[in-house]
């Protein structure tokens, strides 16, 4: 198989590995924000609603550039500056990245509007080939706006 790993994993069950390789929210939140926000630059990645800090943000980039699911570029126009880009195994992550949000949607209160989910949810296959078409072409519009919380009347959190 391609992409393989020469990492001991702690079992052979592709979930158990996918999990080794993805298994905390910041991850899955820079591969969110390559594939359908256009970040590409570490400052983007700080610029995120979810405030991740500086060292976290570090330590998740360079995993994810060790597994392949991310390289990393020097800018042309100023070589001081690291530009990000997911890979083909961090593209072929969109089906997973749909359905998560989807499945979130449809379970729990999200800001993600009604209307925009259904419409994910009906054309699931557009919705993917244009995240891959974006990806290929290197077009940084986003796919999909920061959905933003709702606050709670009463509530303490911000």
């Amino acid at each position: 198989m391609a992409g393989k790993s020469k990492v001991k994993r702690r079992s052979g069950c592709p979930v158990s590995i996918s999990l080794e390789m993805l298994g905390d929210r910041w991850s899955l939140l820079i591969i969110r924000d390559l594939m359908v926000r256009g970040y590409r630059t570490f400052k983007d990645f700080q610029g995120s609603s979810e405030r991740i800090a500086t060292n976290i943000l570090a330590d998740r980039l360079r995993r994810l550039e060790a597994v392949g699911i991310v390289s990393a570029e020097k800018e042309k126009t100023d070589g001081r500056r690291i530009n990000y880009r997911l890979t083909e195994k961090g593209i072929d992550l969109a089906p997973v990245l749909l359905d998560l949000l989807v499945w979130a949607a449809r379970h729990e209160e999200t800001g993600a509007p009604c209307a925009v989910i259904d419409n994910m949810e009906k054309n699931r296959e557009q919705i993917l080939a244009e995240a891959r078409r974006r990806w290929r072409e290197r077009d940084l519009t986003p796919l999909l706006p920061e959905f933003k919380v709702k606050k709670e009347v009463g509530s303490r959190k911000r």
